[in-house]
């Protein structure tokens, strides 16, 4: 069947996470699976975080959960998709990445690509839609009409980060009114043009009035932000974490205002294998509609090429770095 080229995470001399490039045999889909060409991957803070346990545990890895490619092969149990088809996807943190020329993923974690969207683009998009999507519908309970949050108002800590980046613009799709938070003025500016009503510094939520938010999305440093997200709640709201603690928290101002506590991991579905799986690929196929109409708009902010130990080494510290605005795509080939 023949080989192909991934790049995996391997421990340095100093034991900090390095990239390699190795030539395995070309996988063969299965049951479910797709077998998908790579065209373009996106880096994210998962991982970062990733290849640093890999490389302190000495377990080399294949690194990479945002993708966008064409379909190739097959297995007999997957259905909705054809050879040939453009398709875009976040995938499973206990299998491989997408960090390679061919790679494996579950049909149900698959979405159509948007059309008006070029590989880096849409390669951008996965696992950052996901999870705001199922934060604003599913955590906080919010139906996809557009509209259907009209008159309430939603706090986005860490705005110009790759998830506050479109959960801003689908928090303004529903109707809310939306605060974020940003420590840079370019930062600013980037929360703005996406469509926050006002942006203002994360030292300023201390100045923010009590149960000023129906709802709270705190996409950074839970351990910083918790206790001022429990006093900005309001009473029946929500507040929605996407990063664990550190340490112990004190959640009692929650119960007086019977006040929603709820944690958004999006590789939940495809770790546990839950039932609903393919409402994954739903979700990324009725966003690609939505970037079609011009209802959403990509996010990404810089792209790399070729995809390789240099590129890679590079995305990882941009992300690390905490400064990044929207998202990094690196194309196996020239930049699009």
């Amino acid at each position: 069947m023949g080989t192909m080229l991934q790049w995996r995470v391997v421990a340095g001399a100093d034991g900090a996470p390095v990239f390699e490039a190795c030539r395995v045999e070309r996988p063969v889909p299965a049951g479910a699976d797709l077998l998908v060409r790579v065209a373009a991957v996106s880096v994210n803070p998962v991982d970062v975080k990733t290849a640093h346990a890999w490389a302190a545990a000495g377990r080399p890895g294949v690194a990479g959960w945002d993708a966008a490619g064409v379909v190739v092969a097959s297995g007999p149990d997957a259905a909705g998709f054809g050879t040939g088809d453009p398709v875009y996807f976040a995938g499973d943190l206990t299998r491989p990445g997408s960090n390679a020329e061919l790679q494996l993923v579950d049909h149900r974690l698959v979405g159509h690509r948007p059309a008006s969207l070029g590989d880096a683009q849409a390669a951008a998009m996965p696992l950052t839609t996901l999870t705001a999507w199922e934060a604003l519908h599913e955590r906080f309970a919010i139906p996809e009409a557009a509209g259907a949050a009209t008159g309430r108002r939603l706090l986005v800590v860490n705005g110009a980060g790759g998830v506050g980046s479109i959960a801003i613009q689908l928090a303004r799709r529903l109707g809310l009114a939306v605060v974020a938070t940003a420590g840079r003025a370019e930062s600013r500016d980037w929360c703005l043009g996406l469509g926050a009503d006002s942006v203002i510094g994360h030292d300023a939520l201390a100045g923010q009035p009590a149960d000023s938010f129906d709802y709270i999305l705190c996409a950074h440093d839970t351990d910083r932000y918790l206790d001022a997200c429990m006093r900005l709640v309001a009473p029946l709201g929500a507040i929605c974490l996407l990063t664990g603690a550190r340490r112990a928290h004190d959640i009692q101002p929650l119960m007086r205002k019977s006040a929603t506590l709820a944690s958004e991991f999006m590789f939940t579905r495809s770790g546990f294998r839950t039932p609903d799986m393919a409402r994954q690929g739903e979700i990324l196929t009725r966003a690609a509609a939505l970037f079609d109409a011009g209802a959403l708009r990509h996010t990404m902010t810089r792209c790399l090429s070729p995809l390789g130990p240099a590129t890679l080494a590079e995305a990882h510290g941009l992300v690390a770095s905490g400064r990044m605005r929207g998202k990094l795509s690196i194309t196996l080939g020239g930049t699009d």
